[in-house]
């Protein structure tokens, strides 16, 4: 059943189940790659074997030409956890300077919606790919965010680092999405046709260099294991039978390893059929999930044209060398740690130095 995101107003025994599936492949028909992902394809079938009386929501990350990216997380919790605001107001909606995807989608009301996530995607370089670790690290706001950024003036990190000491903290900071479930499917094709029967790379000139058992996992679903403990560290459910990973398109060149290849490798989707009966059986046991205190669902980011004109105050007074007295940076220049007074904090911070 498609989402109707009016029922998450309504008391969680009064509303249906209502799940999130998400492709995490970085490729899209629709950009360079010219082809779609096999993740596309499953979220697909996922979608269609999952209870229908269930909303049922998708989502593919994968790139196209000209749409927005996942902005980078710019790591504000460690300057200070009150910093780190839920849900995220380093990036806005429909913002031409940074367009942000995460903030387009509405992807934190829509996981905040969410009784359960499944994630499916390939492993890449021995890692999930790259937009679903921009998506995960956008989500650290989730574990303990700041749900409420009138208390820093917006972004001031001063005010934030006085918050993080302040007797209140502990209450506004919690796992703001505590309790949903999420499901990871990774796959891989242990290295196509590039292996040789020795386990290493074929094209490598340098064998020694590589030791095929030092590799990084005994097994492979390992690769999405940041994902899985970010989510646990989080509150989020992970059972270790709904994180899986299964081969597909050994030994073959990548142009004979496409979804319509991977649809007809029987033993494949038996198992992500498996997958995806283990998923619906779980969260339907586990019954609906009751939202949090502060919800991304409904959320309305406040006004901070005056705030921001502060920080650009703020802004400027780095640039020149005269940060707050009291602040990290002023004590940090005072050390002579960063040496980062500039006025052209775009350029290279090669061509910075030594000005």
């Amino acid at each position: 059943m498609k989402p109707n995101d009016d029922n998450g107003r309504l008391p969680p025994e009064e509303r249906p189940f209502r799940v999130l599936v998400i492709s995490g492949s970085d490729r899209r028909q629709y950009n360079c790659p010219g082809v779609d992902s096999k993740s596309r394809t499953l979220m697909m079938r996922m979608a269609d074997r999952l209870p229908p009386e269930w909303e049922i929501d998708v989502e593919d990350l994968g790139n196209v030409y000209a749409r927005a990216r996942i902005q980078s997380c710019n790591a504000c919790a460690s300057t200070a956890m009150a910093l780190c605001v839920w849900p995220c107001n380093c990036y806005q909606k429909d913002d031409k300077a940074e367009p942000d995807l995460m903030w387009d989608l509405d992807m934190y009301a829509r996981l905040d919606l969410a009784d359960a996530w499944a994630i499916i995607g390939p492993v890449n370089w021995y890692a999930p790919s790259s937009n679903l670790k921009l998506m995960f690290d956008r989500l650290v706001c989730m574990s303990g965010g700041n749900p409420r950024e009138e208390l820093i003036d917006h972004k001031d990190p001063e005010k934030a680092m006085a918050l993080e000491h302040a007797p209140g903290w502990h209450e506004l900071s919690q796992n703001h999405l505590e309790g949903r479930t999420a499901a990871f499917f990774c796959y891989g094709d242990a290295g196509a046709n590039e292996m040789g029967e020795d386990g290493r790379p074929k094209k490598l000139r340098h064998k020694a260099w590589f030791d095929p058992a030092a590799e990084p996992f005994a097994n492979e679903r390992d690769a999405y294991a940041p994902l899985v403990w970010q989510c646990r560290y989080s509150g989020i459910e992970v059972p270790d039978t709904l994180w899986r990973y299964s081969l597909t398109g050994e030994g073959l060149p990548y142009s004979e390893d496409q979804a319509e290849d991977m649809i007809r490798d029987m033993d494949f989707v038996r198992g992500f059929d498996d997958w995806t009966d283990a998923f619906a059986a779980h969260v339907a046991a586990k019954g609906k999930v009751p939202p949090g205190r502060w919800r991304a669902f409904g959320y309305e980011p406040p006004g901070h044209r005056w705030a921001d004109a502060k920080l650009a105050w703020r802004d400027v007074r780095m640039r020149i060398g005269m940060p707050r007295e009291g602040s990290s940076p002023a004590v940090q220049q005072h050390l002579g740690l960063n040496e980062d007074r500039t006025l052209r904090p775009k350029e290279s911070t090669a061509e910075q130095v030594g000005d």
